[in-house]
């Protein structure tokens, strides 16, 4: 990691955990003030450089990246879910499970959705990101098609879960995966979902369902 990438990691990193105090304590009106003047500030300096946006290159290379047994696997630094250099991310920490994905991961404050629990909309899309990679333990690239969430029980906040994701079945250019997210080794969500090899492969000039 490049000295620049790094800064923007820790940038983000400092945002996500703002974003939680800001939700998450009474914080006085001028000290909110202060920083809402010092956030436009800095948007107004950023807003000056060039445009910049994820390399179609470093997207496909990474598609067929498979890490052994346990092992931690690579992301993409501005996915919004996982990526550690985005403001949104829910850090996940992704490791290999056979030919699935297990991933530790804890709802912080601003995650609330109802009073005292995670926002049903994010562990979908918790759900997704971690089926996602699923892709690269399996050496397949695709996009998704159908998702599918039931929420048998609250997704508690400030306690690490897991999420373990799995395909189960390929007919053609559909893959059928599963995956759940547990409290302490009980149920709370399960998901099924339906994920599409496109017609033209994951390349550096092509990167979408022909």
């Amino acid at each position: 990691m490049n000295s620049a990438s790094a800064q923007r990691t820790a940038a983000a990193a400092g945002l996500r955990q703002v974003g939680h105090d800001i939700v998450g304590h009474n914080v006085d009106e001028q000290l909110l003030g202060s920083l809402a003047n010092a956030l436009a500030e800095y948007s107004e300096q950023m807003r000056q450089y060039a445009p910049r946006s994820r390399g179609v290159a470093d997207v496909a290379s990474s598609v067929h990246a498979a890490p052994a047994e346990g092992g931690l696997l690579p992301n993409w630094d501005e996915r919004p879910i996982s990526g550690q250099a985005s403001p949104w991310s829910l850090e996940p920490e992704m490791r290999r499970l056979g030919d699935g994905v297990v991933a530790k991961v804890t709802f912080h404050a601003a995650h609330e959705g109802a009073p005292g629990r995670a926002h049903g909309g994010l562990v979908a899309a918790l759900f997704d990101d971690i089926l996602g990679a699923v892709l690269s333990v399996v050496g397949l690239g695709a996009f998704t098609g159908e998702l599918s969430v039931r929420y048998a029980a609250p997704t508690p906040l400030h306690r690490e879960l897991l999420c373990t994701c799995r395909l189960t079945e390929r007919d053609g250019r559909k893959l059928y995966m599963t995956g759940e997210l547990t409290d302490q080794g009980v149920v709370i969500c399960t998901t099924k979902a339906t994920f599409i090899i496109p017609k033209t492969p994951f390349t550096h000039t092509t990167f979408g369902p022909g």
